[in-house]
């Protein structure tokens, strides 16, 4: 076990450090302008070692998709009996930004890394495709649970809904020049606000665009 332990921890590592060999060469040249091979090359191993690790070109800069996919399972399936899973997602989320994990969307490097998605179709393409995984991932978990297959699948796609809202707000406010220890602070409120909308429904008057303040 001690030895297999060891191995997933090198090939972890390995990922990692093509990833992040991959995202140095994005950010200076641009995603579209990089090569498979000069990414091998630049990380010291074989082509075929890089799509070993990741099949899509544009899965070596959005690498964090895969533990994603995972965390969320977990959160689902590990949330204390009777939870609504609602409650888990919510704490999930102030957990991340309490972290200030990338995938809070509220750190510095946003502004760069959000650079060069934009300035790439493949990639943006690529974002998508993942939200639609996480719905579909969320779905099935959901429905193995409730035996609810449509009732699953609409709970799967507002989880993703308010889970991109809250990640892209962040972000567009880290892009305009907000400051970010401010954006930070003002995240807790947006993930409760978010989740609150997700778990009372529009209802009455819920439709309409309103301030808290």
């Amino acid at each position: 076990m001690a030895e297999q332990g060891l191995r997933e921890r090198k090939k972890q590592a390995t990922r990692r450090m093509i990833s992040d060999v991959a995202t140095g060469l994005f950010v200076r040249r641009g995603f579209d302008a990089v090569t498979v091979a000069e990414i091998a090359d630049a990380a010291g191993v074989s082509k075929m070692t890089v799509f070993n690790y990741f099949p899509r070109k544009e899965d070596l800069f959005l690498d964090r998709h895969d533990d994603r996919l995972r965390e969320l399972e977990a959160v689902v399936r590990d949330r204390p009996a009777g939870e609504p899973v609602a409650v888990a997602m919510r704490r999930y989320q102030h957990e991340l930004l309490a972290a200030r994990h990338p995938l809070s969307g509220a750190i510095e490097g946003v502004r760069g890394f959000w650079s060069v998605l934009e300035s790439s179709p493949a990639l943006v393409s690529r974002s998508i495709e993942q939200e639609h995984e996480i719905a579909a991932m969320l779905a099935g978990v959901l429905a193995a649970e409730t035996g609810d297959e449509l009732g699953a699948r609409l709970v799967a796609n507002l989880l993703t809904a308010t889970l991109t809202t809250i990640y892209h707000t962040s972000v567009a406010r880290i892009i305009a020049g907000d400051d970010l220890a401010q954006v930070q602070a003002d995240q807790v409120t947006v993930i409760d606000r978010a989740f609150d909308v997700l778990e009372q429904g529009i209802g009455p008057g819920r439709d309409r665009v309103h301030s808290d303040g």
